[in-house]
């Protein structure tokens, strides 16, 4: 394995909250730089051995507004 993405969103409390795409890896921070930290913990816990070699973080921005 090469490559797992994370799709990266704001929590509704505050900070992010990761998710992976095809994998059961979901983890938080609440700052950019303490997500990072955890979603290469988590990526580490998950695969043992043969995990992947780069982490792709996708960061999703919700806006809503009237028209």
């Amino acid at each position: 394995m090469e490559e797992i993405i994370f799709i990266v969103k704001e929590s509704e409390e505050g900070g992010f909250i990761a998710t992976a795409l095809g994998y059961s890896i979901v983890t938080d921070g609440e700052t950019m730089e303490e997500l990072r930290n955890n979603v290469k913990e988590s990526v580490q816990c998950h695969f043992d051995v043969d995990g992947p070699k780069i982490i792709r973080l996708h960061v999703v921005k919700e806006e809503v507004f009237s028209v």
